[in-house]
């Protein structure tokens, strides 16, 4: 497999007049449901594939993933359909395998404050997506951007995914807001993750399209040919018919 060669400013990553979206299921679970993803975000224009190998996961009882596995189906499904392959490393165990064969390595909201694995991961000479921790401020998440930038990369996109507040009616709070303030008073490029955000499906379409009003880079979202027969968290996806609406609200 031909490793491809990435750069933040290729005009296909995140330029300042665009929106990018990068979907794909929660967890890489088999080739067919895979495949057919790559081929819905092919035929809709959408550049990056993601999807989880190892999920660090709350309870421990709940999939897993399939780990090294599940990445490899996901790097060769990308490459067969000229997407870029986005996922979350979870361990500086994985550096030298997510160099190899992942394009977009995200950092997760449960390791935003792991200061050694950004050490890991800044070394790498490709985009570092970094989530805002559920629990901490725009302060706390730019000083961990911070962690990377000092460490030899450049190319980093901050992602919001929501934080933990009192309200409970969604399963975080999506602070929009902190992420326009981001865009606004920083160089970093900032999207969004309204599926692990809202945790509701219904809602995810609404935040793609506020954060598209806004002028935010993008959004990350999870999609599912059948979100009801999902390993995890089909709550929170979208089926194909509705990432097709999206699409066609995105481009009017």
């Amino acid at each position: 497999m031909q490793k491809k060669v990435i750069s933040l400013h290729q005009v296909i990553l995140f330029s300042d007049l665009q929106f990018h979206l990068i979907a794909g299921p929660c967890a890489v679970e088999d080739d067919k449901s895979l495949v057919s993803t790559a081929k819905i975000l092919q035929q809709n224009g959408v550049k990056m594939l993601r999807g989880g190998g190892h999920k660090l996961r709350t309870s421990p009882s709940s999939f897993q993933g399939h780990g090294e596995k599940g990445l490899l189906l996901l790097a060769s499904v990308a490459h067969d359909y000229d997407l870029f392959a986005v996922s979350e490393i979870t361990s500086e165990k994985e550096i030298d395998f997510f160099n190899k064969y992942i394009d977009l390595v995200v950092i997760g909201t449960r390791n935003m404050f792991n200061y050694q694995l950004l050490k890991e991961v800044s070394q790498l000479s490709k985009p570092i997506i970094l989530k805002r921790g559920f629990s901490a401020t725009v302060h706390e998440w730019l000083m961990a951007a911070e962690y990377l930038k000092q460490n030899g990369n450049e190319q980093i996109i901050l992602c919001e995914r929501g934080i933990r507040t009192f309200e409970n009616c969604t399963r975080y709070t999506f602070d929009l807001a902190s992420a326009v303030y981001i865009a606004q008073n920083t160089s970093y490029h900032v999207i969004t993750d309204p599926s692990h955000a809202t945790g509701n499906s219904r809602l995810v379409i609404p935040m793609v399209l506020a954060s598209h009003v806004t002028g935010v880079s993008g959004a990350m979202i999870e999609i599912h040919p059948d979100p009801t027969q999902a390993l995890s968290d089909g709550e929170q996806m979208l089926d194909f018919k509705q990432f097709e609406f999206l699409m066609q609200r995105i481009n009017l």
